[in-house]
């Protein structure tokens, strides 16, 4: 994977580049807006980078040009290009950055990746600084315009690596990718705050649709199918190319997030850096947790309706919901459910029009994304 290790420290180097140019710019406004400056820079340092792998891969695949190429042949990516695709890697991993910082804030999650999460470093600065008023409604508002920041530079980064390639028709349906991402992902979060708190009114029988259009929208095709199609687009692929891509991608992300789901309930806080139990905390409706209520006798179902959501959980009830959960078959259900995932995407690359150095790359990561314990 030297490739790919390449492209990873690429991005991180863009990253630092960005953060520095737009701390420049912020110290020129007050002193006081450094803090945008530190935490982003810690926020976007470090994690698998998986989007922007896949966003890398999905580019190569099409064009057929490694960064490693023989220079007699003449067959690598000229400076440029490499520039176009790093920008356009980079502002995905951005995005990400804003979303993490805004769901966390949704979720009143306390911790990312083993650290405090935005508006808890900023009720502490708070505090620090000893400023009047309330400290948590203070995290709250300069976690928003945190977050809002990071999407500004996200679209930076983003247009910045569409001015790189000539291409205007790769560089429209790379934008076109990139709008509709955004759309599907600020659905797919409200899709997922309607879940918590519409589950007493929806039917036995619509739940599980329901729970999955969430992963499909709120992470599946923003975590797979889009960086894939982006790094295609941006590369020119054909259609063919891309409709391969997407239905590799799809399913892909659907295990991923599938993955993620049983984590958030089983995890162990010290690899995934969350607190174990959290999602049952938090009181997502995902998959898991539908598929548990839907087999659970009713004594365990009115308990599980008790209990989940509930902030205050003790580590005894967090293990009294997860041998619940255990004992209705949902994990069994689930880890069928990603089985299935990952051979209909192993399917769809096998038989994409792509590069042999970018499948088996991409079946790397399908394997990484998908049997991981954070």
């Amino acid at each position: 994977m030297i490739e790919s290790a390449r492209l990873v420290d690429l991005v991180q180097s863009r990253l630092d580049r960005l953060i520095d140019d737009r701390s420049l710019i912020l110290s020129g406004i007050a002193e006081e807006v450094a803090p945008f400056g530190a935490f982003s820079r810690q926020f976007l340092r470090g994690g698998k980078r998986f989007r922007a792998l896949f966003a890398y891969w999905g580019w190569q695949g099409v064009r057929g040009a490694s960064f490693d190429p023989m220079p007699e042949l003449g067959n690598g990516p000229s400076e440029v290009e490499l520039e176009g695709i790093v920008s356009l890697a980079s502002a995905i991993e951005v995005f990400h950055a804003a979303a993490l910082v805004h769901d966390d804030l949704i979720d009143s999650s306390d911790t990312r990746r083993g650290a405090p999460s935005a508006h808890r470093r900023f009720e502490r600065l708070h505090q620090e600084s000893r400023w009047a008023g309330d400290p948590v409604s203070f995290g709250t508002a300069a976690a928003i315009l945190f977050g809002d920041l990071l999407l500004t530079w996200s679209d930076d980064l983003m247009t910045e690596g569409l001015l790189y390639t000539d291409d205007r028709d790769a560089a429209f349906a790379a934008r076109a990718e990139w709008e509709q991402m955004r759309i599907d992902v600020t659905a797919g979060q409200y899709l997922d705050l309607v879940e918590e708190r519409a589950w007493p009114t929806v039917d036995d029988e619509d739940a599980l649709p329901r729970a999955q259009r969430v992963i499909l929208y709120k992470s599946a095709k923003y975590s797979v199918e889009a960086p894939l199609v982006l790094g295609a687009s941006l590369g020119g692929g054909t259609d063919h190319q891309i409709d391969s891509l997407r239905q590799f991608g799809v399913p892909l992300g659907i295990a991923f997030q599938l993955r993620d789901d049983l984590l958030g309930v089983f995890g162990d806080a010290a690899i995934t850096g969350k607190p174990s139990g959290d999602d049952l905390r938090e009181g997502k409706r995902t998959v898991l947790i539908t598929l548990a209520r839907t087999a659970m006798p009713t004594t365990s179902r009115h308990l599980m309706d008790e209990l989940l959501g509930d902030r205050e959980l003790e580590e005894d009830q967090i293990a009294l919901l997860q041998e619940s959960i255990h004992r209705s078959g949902a994990v069994e259900k689930v880890e069928r459910m990603i089985e299935d995932n990952v051979l209909r995407a192993s399917l769809a690359l096998e038989r994409a029009p792509l590069t042999a150095p970018a499948k088996a790359q991409l079946a790397s990561l399908m394997r990484a994304a998908t049997d991981r314990a954070s």
